[in-house]
């Protein structure tokens, strides 16, 4: 395992984490979530990303049990969680500074740790004023209840106004955001955000990097009886990913380049994974897995970045056509 400085912090994250979203609590048991919570840990993951939104916090409740029962000393891990939909009554949602207080300290207490490494708001909130959310985060800070706080899903404008107050009323600003990245969904990491790393020292924790699954290539001739599009009815919306008209153009992409990763010797899961890695302002990827298998294959894609050359990288851009245009502004 390799690691990276998130943004122009001083942390190090691995270049592969693990996150919990879809699996835990709700489509894996807790002896195997901590089988692969094991697996990702061994195999170098210093990172693992949660929020309270995810199975409606029973994902907090799992991997806090894990975490207690390891042993794991606790400078060997970076974790995170994310506040936003905490519940459906007044104040169980949003950045207001009550949600974003109260959201902190059940996270601790369902993640069985004293400090969250990372906080993130889960999406913007237009309704509450920016410095408000600012301003709590920097608190949570000062009583060493967070390290870092950064965003998830929020455009550049929105992510510069929070570092612009922050600097103005000497208050922490965010370090880093949380977006989807993968080579079938590049605009804003690859373009929106392009001067913000060099500008505020941005650093990115990318979720999806195999864009759902689809970037696997187990879905170019169909979707599999075995597949979670088929076996959740709460998450319907996956089957629109791999069937249906739209995701034609997208399907035959995934063909290409599955072709292209079996030239080159390696696997269309490496391929898509090894790609995200070779952008510089990726601080992290962060992989799921509801197999222990999955989590150990994931961590080998480590191993063929080498392999994604100058000339390989030509090749990808030539099938995906569909790098952003860089603002001149």
């Amino acid at each position: 395992m390799e690691y990276r400085r998130l943004g122009k912090s001083g942390l190090l994250v691995s270049e592969l984490s693990y996150g919990s979203w879809l699996t835990f609590g709700k489509q894996i048991d807790e002896a195997l979530a901590k089988d692969c919570m094991y697996a990702a840990y061994e195999g170098g993951v210093n990172f693992f990303d949660n929020a309270e939104a995810y199975a409606e916090g029973r994902s907090e409740e799992v991997m806090g049990k894990i975490l207690r029962n390891a042993g794991w000393s606790r400078d060997t891990l970076v974790i995170s969680s994310k506040v936003f939909w905490g519940g459906d009554k007044p104040n169980q949602k949003g950045l207001s500074r009550k949600h974003v207080f109260e959201a902190c300290h059940a996270a601790l207490k369902r993640l069985h740790v004293d400090y969250l490494d990372l906080f993130f708001c889960h999406r913007p909130d237009l309704t509450t004023p920016v410095e408000e959310t600012v301003r709590v985060m920097h608190d949570l800070i000062q009583q060493g209840k967070i390290l870092y706080w950064g965003t998830s899903e929020w455009s550049a404008q929105e992510i510069m106004e929070a570092y612009a107050v922050a600097r103005q009323y000497h208050l922490t600003p965010p370090t880093m955001e949380q977006p989807q990245y993968n080579m079938l969904q590049r605009a804003k990491v690859e373009g929106e955000y392009y001067k913000l790393y060099d500008v505020i020292g941005l650093g990115t924790t990318i979720w999806s990097p195999l864009a759902s699954g689809l970037l696997t290539g187990k879905y170019n001739e169909g979707i599999p009886e075995d597949s979670r599009a088929n076996s959740h009815d709460d998450i319907p919306w996956l089957r629109d990913i791999f069937e249906g008209e739209k995701a034609q153009p997208k399907l035959e992409k995934v063909r290409k380049l599955s072709r292209m990763a079996n030239e080159i010797g390696i696997s269309m899961p490496h391929l898509a994974l090894a790609w995200c890695l070779k952008n510089p302002h990726v601080s992290t990827a962060i992989t799921g897995a509801s197999r222990v298998e999955q989590v150990k294959s994931n961590l080998k894609a480590i191993e063929h970045k080498d392999k994604l050359t100058v000339e390989v990288m030509e090749k990808i851009e030539d099938i995906l056509q569909n790098k952003p245009k860089i603002p001149l502004y």
